[in-house]
């Protein structure tokens, strides 16, 4: 009986091992075949793949302020969302979106708070914010779909520790310009699975949130692709070993 149970154990730990090997999640994940490399860290690669987002209260000017910034943990650099356009926490004053639009993609994005409350954001689309918000347990807070799903904090591994999102999103589907389809979205928080296929209902946060923001209280979502964006709020919170690549899911699942 022993045996036989201790065999059975053995063959579903190999199989969750495997797997996790076909589809790497967590920190340090590295890019997946395909998949475009957007921060490293560098100067190079910030400036190169990245532009900010000229909003309706946009106040600063390139080139990019974010600053590339000592990794804290593991050494090596990182970018630090530092820009005092948005000191205050005027979100969209200093935001940086990538130079390319994508419409359906899997995203893998590190990120670090070093201080309490601190916020920031990762925008699918430049419309649907994934929160970075430490110590916000609500809807409004850590690892949620913002105001839409509760914030799954249990994953978050605490101030000055690295993070990861791993997240697969489908864009919305429209027919003869009418909206037939709502995005989804699937999420990995530190290996963990917390978000499944979960269909967003609007832009929240206004126009100078993301785009479609002040269309129809959000809901009006218009046909275009978007970059990713990163929030700048004032706060410090960093970035490093964040890669994309652009799907094509033709049915609305966005499950790993």
């Amino acid at each position: 009986m022993f045996k036989s149970t201790f065999s059975a154990c053995l063959l579903i730990a190999l199989a969750t091992a495997l797997h996790a090997e076909d589809k790497p999640i967590g920190l340090g994940a590295k890019p997946i075949e395909g998949a475009e490399v957007i921060l490293d860290g560098s100067r190079e690669t910030l400036d190169s793949k990245w532009t900010y987002w000229k909003g309706p209260r946009f106040a600063s000017a390139l080139p990019i302020k974010w600053k590339v910034v000592e990794d804290p943990v593991n050494g090596g650099t990182c970018i630090m969302t530092d820009d005092r356009a948005a000191d205050g926490g005027k979100y969209g004053a200093a935001d940086i979106v990538t130079n390319k639009a994508y419409r359906d993609f899997r995203l893998h994005i590190e990120f670090l708070v070093m201080n309490p409350r601190g916020n920031s954001g990762v925008y699918l689309q430049n419309r649907y914010e994934i929160q970075i918000q430490e110590g916000d347990r609500t809807k409004h807070g850590m690892g949620a779909v913002i105001n839409e799903t509760d914030s799954p904090y249990h994953a978050f591994a605490g101030l000055g520790k690295w993070n990861a999102y791993d997240i697969t999103f489908r864009a919305a589907r429209f027919k003869d310009g009418v909206l037939v389809e709502k995005p989804r979205v699937s999420m990995y928080f530190n290996g963990q699975k917390v978000h499944t296929n979960v269909e967003i209902q609007k832009v929240w946060g206004g126009p100078n949130s993301g785009v479609d923001g002040g269309n129809d209280g959000g809901k009006g979502i218009t046909d275009t692709p978007q970059g990713l964006k990163l929030q700048c709020e004032g706060h410090d919170v960093r970035y490093r070993n964040a890669w994309i690549k652009e799907l094509d899911l033709a049915t609305p699942d966005t499950d790993f």
